[in-house]
C-alpha cells in the first residue's frame, strides 16, 4: 500500500491515524462483549475504518453525513461521548433514542449526522434534500450520503443520484464497495465493472480510491468537497474496500473464499498506515502504547457506566406523547359559520370557490406566509400541474420554491425529509394518490417514524388527489387512505368543502409533523360545491369533525364524497340525521362521533374506500366497544366493492357506494 501525504502536516497525519485506532479498539471490546453476551447484535466495520474516518475529517464538522451500520468511525470521528453511544447500543435511556432503536439507526443534528434505517437506500434521497437546503441557503456546504455495493442496487439509488444530477445538488455518493451484499458476491448483484461506469450515465463526476488507504480517501473527499461547495454538483466516489467480518456477527462468514481474507488481510488500513508514519518517523511505539491507553481507559470506563445504567422503565404515556411533535396550545371555536377555527382571516371578505380554487388559494397564501416551503411535484411549475392547483406560483415564487421534479417519488419524499432535517417546510405533490406507492417507504419509514425515533419532525405536507368518479381506472382512481391509517406518526386530513379545504391546507402547513392531505378529484371543480369562502388566510383545527347537520333518528359517519351523497339522500327522504363529517382521519375525532352516536343510538359508517380494511372498521369497532349500552341496532358500514376501480362509467357507479348506501340506511333505521 502505497502513501502520499502531500503537504499535510504532521498533525493531520497523527489526528487520521488516531481517528482509525479508537473505532477498531471499541470495535474489539464490542466483539468481547457480544461473546460474553452483554450486547444483543454487532455490525462490525474491523477493516472499514479508513473510508468513515478519511471521509468525516475531511469534511467541515456543520456538514451533514448520512452513514450505514458499518460506520463507526463516523460517530467517533465527530467526538460524539462513547457513553452515550454504549448507551444507545444497549437501548437504555441515556442513548440518543430513548431505547427505541439499536445501534446506528438514529440521527444527532448537535453532531450533523442522520443515521439509517434498514430499508438499504432510503437515506439517498434525505441526503438530496439536505444538499437542497445548503444550495437554497447558499451555505456552501457538502453532504456525504455512504451506500453499499448491496444497497446501489435499489431502486432509490438510481432516483437520488438522478435527482442529485438534475438538480445539481452538493452531494458525495460514497460507495463502500466490498464486494458482498450480505453473502451475495457482486458478480450476483451487478454486471458493471466499476460503480465509478454510473458517472457518465447520470452526468455526474465520478473517482474511485483505496478504501483502505485513509490519505488517498481523506485526500479525495477533501478535494472533491472543496469544489463542491463553490461549484454545486453531485459526485459519485467508489471506495474499494472488503468485509473481514461477517455482514453481522451471528452471519459468519463461510461464504467468503478464504485466500479473500487472506488477501485483505494484509491491506489493514491501520496497520499499513501505522508502518508508513513510523518509517517516516511520525510516529513511535510510546506514542501507540499512549493512544491505545487513553482509549482503553475511555472505552473501559463508557462501558462500565453503561452496563451499570438502570434498565429502561417503559412509560405509556411518554411513548404516546413522542409520536407526533408537539405544537403551541391552540385554542379554536366556531367563528362564521366555520367550526374549529385556529386562526381568524383577517377580514370577513368572501367569495365563491370551488374547491380547487380554494385549495389553490390556501397553498399560495401558506407560501406567502412560510418563505422557507418548498413545492415539489410533477409538472407543478410552469405547467401548474395536471389539475392546474399551482399554475402561475412560478410567476410569484420562482422555480427554486415551485419545483418540478424528476418521475423519482421516492428520491423526492426523502427530499422532503432532508429540508425539514434542515428547518425548512416541504410540499410534495403526488399527480394522482395511487403513485404514492412508489414513494411508500418514505412516508411510512421515514416520515412518520422520525420524531419517535430521535426527536426530528418531518414538516412534510403530501398532497394527495383521490378518489373515483372520474373514469380514470384502476391506477387513477384509488382510495387509499386507509392504507396508512395504522401507521403512526402520520397526520390524514381529507376535506369535504372549500372552505374546510382552505382552512386544513393552511393548518397543515404550521403543523411541524407528516400529513398526507386528500383532495377528491371528482370534487374539485363541482360547481354545486361552491361556497362562500374566506379570501384571508385562516386556519381549522386538524383533528376535529365537523357538525354538517344536526339530527336525532341516526348518526351518519362520513368523510370526503360521503359527505355530499350522505346529505342530499338525508334531505330527499326526509331523515332526521345527524352527520358527521370527519375531516381528519387520523387522529379522528372520538368525542364528536361517541357524542354523536350516543344521541340517536344508531350509527352508520360511509366511505367511497372499498369495504374490506377500510377506516370505518375501525371507527365500528370503537363504537361498539364505546358506546355499546346506548345503541338500539347494530353498527353498519358502507363502501365500494371489494374490487379494483373499474373504467367504464357504468361498472364505475356500480362500483362506488353511491346508490347502494341508501338501502343499506333504510336497512338500520328499520330496526
Amino acid at each position: 500500500m502505497q502513501f502520499d501525504k502531500k503537504n499535510y502536516s504532521t498533525e493531520v497525519l497523527l489526528h487520521l491515524y488516531k481517528g482509525m485506532l479508537k473505532p477498531r479498539m471499541i470495535e474489539e471490546k464490542m466483539l468481547i462483549l457480544l461473546r460474553q453476551g452483554q450486547v444483543s447484535k454487532w455490525f462490525s466495520g474491523i477493516g472499514q475504518e479508513a473510508i468513515s474516518v478519511g471521509t468525516t475529517m475531511a469534511l467541515e464538522s456543520d456538514e451533514y453525513i448520512l452513514p450505514l451500520h458499518r460506520n463507526i468511525g463516523v460517530w467517533t470521528s465527530r467526538e460524539m461521548p462513547f457513553t452515550k453511544l454504549f448507551s444507545q447500543w444497549q437501548g437504555k435511556m441515556n442513548g440518543y433514542s430513548k431505547g427505541r432503536e439499536r445501534s446506528f439507526h438514529f440521527g444527532t443534528n448537535e453532531h450533523h449526522i442522520v443515521g439509517m434505517i434498514s430499508q438499504l437506500g432510503a437515506m439517498l434521497g434525505v441526503a438530496d434534500g439536505i444538499a437542497l437546503a445548503n444550495k437554497l441557503k447558499n451555505e456552501k456546504k457538502v453532504t456525504v450520503v455512504f451506500s453499499g455495493d448491496g444497497g446501489a442496487s435499489e431502486g432509490d439509488f438510481h432516483e437520488a443520484l438522478n435527482t442529485a444530477a438534475v438538480w445539481d445538488l452538493p452531494v458525495i455518493f460514497l460507495i463502500e464497495n466490498n464486494g458482498y451484499g450480505l453473502s451475495t458476491p457482486s458478480r450476483d448483484q451487478y454486471r458493471f465493472k466499476n460503480f465509478i461506469d454510473k458517472g457518465i450515465g447520470y452526468g455526474m463526476d465520478a473517482f474511485k480510491v483505496d478504501g483502505n488507504n485513509i490519505l488517498e480517501v481523506y485526500d479525495a473527499v477533501n478535494t472533491i468537497s472543496e469544489n463542491m461547495r463553490n461549484n454545486p454538483k453531485p459526485a459519485i466516489l467508489e471506495c474499494i474496500t472488503f468485509r473481514m467480518r461477517g455482514h453481522e456477527e451471528a452471519s459468519g462468514t463461510k461464504y467468503v473464499p478464504k485466500e479473500l481474507f487472506e488477501e485483505w488481510g494484509k491491506k489493514d488500513p491501520i496497520l499499513n498506515y501505522e508502518k508508513f508514519l513510523k518509517e517516516e518517523n511520525i510516529l513511535t511505539d510510546d506514542m501507540i502504547a499512549e493512544y491505545r491507553a487513553s482509549f482503553k481507559k475511555e472505552i473501559d470506563d463508557a462501558v462500565e457506566i453503561g452496563l451499570n445504567e438502570p434498565e429502561l422503565t417503559p412509560n405509556t404515556a411518554t411513548e404516546l406523547a413522542d409520536i407526533f411533535a408537539p405544537i403551541e396550545n391552540i385554542i379554536s371555536e366556531n367563528y362564521e359559520g366555520l367550526q374549529h377555527v385556529t386562526v381568524k382571516p383577517a377580514s370577513l371578505s368572501k367569495s365563491r370557490k370551488r374547491l380547487i380554487d380554494a385549495i389553490s388559494d390556501g397553498l399560495k397564501q401558506s407560501m406567502q406566509k412560510h418563505d422557507n416551503l418548498i413545492l415539489m411535484g410533477q409538472d407543478i411549475a410552469e405547467y401548474g400541474g395536471v389539475f392546474k392547483i399551482t399554475q402561475g406560483f412560478v410567476d410569484e415564487f420562482g422555480k427554486d420554491r415551485v419545483r418540478n421534479t424528476p418521475l423519482c417519488e421516492s428520491a423526492i419524499l426523502g427530499a422532503s425529509y432532508g429540508l425539514s432535517i434542515k428547518g425548512m417546510k416541504a410540499m410534495v405533490e403526488m399527480q394522482f394518490a395511487d403513485f404514492v406507492t412508489c414513494g411508500f417507504n418514505q412516508i411510512v419509514n421515514n416520515l412518520a417514524k422520525s420524531f419517535y425515533r430521535w426527536g426530528q419532525n418531518a414538516d412534510v405536507v403530501v398532497r394527495m388527489p383521490t378518489g373515483a368518479g372520474v373514469g380514470a381506472g384502476p391506477f387513477h382512481s384509488q382510495s387509499n387512505e386507509a392504507w396508512f391509517f395504522h401507521v403512526p406518526g402520520l397526520k390524514i386530513v381529507y376535506p369535504s368543502t372549500p372552505s374546510d379545504a382552505k382552512g386544513l391546507l393552511a393548518a397543515s402547513f404550521s403543523d411541524p409533523n407528516p400529513i398526507l392531505f386528500f383532495e377528491h378529484k371528482n370534487l374539485y371543480r363541482a360547481v354545486d360545491l361552491e361556497e362562500e369562502v374566506f379570501d384571508d388566510y385562516y386556519e381549522l383545527e386538524i383533528g376535529k369533525a365537523r357538525k354538517v347537520r344536526d339530527g336525532n333518528e341516526v348518526s351518519i359517519i362520513t368523510y370526503g364524497a360521503g359527505v355530499h351523497w350522505a346529505s342530499k339522500h338525508v334531505k330527499e327522504a326526509g331523515i332526521d340525521a345527524d352527520i358527521i363529517d370527519l375531516r381528519t382521519l387520523l387522529p379522528w375525532d372520538k368525542t364528536a362521533v361517541e357524542a354523536s352516536v350516543k344521541k340517536t343510538g344508531k350509527a352508520f359508517i360511509l366511505h367511497e374506500d372499498t369495504l374490506t380494511g377500510g377506516i370505518g372498521a375501525e371507527i365500528a369497532a370503537h363504537i361498539a366497544q364505546h358506546c355499546f349500552k346506548n345503541l338500539d341496532a347494530p353498527v353498519m358500514r358502507s363502501g365500494s366493492l371489494d374490487s379494483p376501480v373499474p373504467f367504464n362509467s357504468e361498472l364505475e357507479q356500480n362500483f362506488l357506494p353511491k346508490e347502494r348506501f341508501k338501502k343499506e340506511l333504510d336497512e338500520l333505521l328499520r330496526f
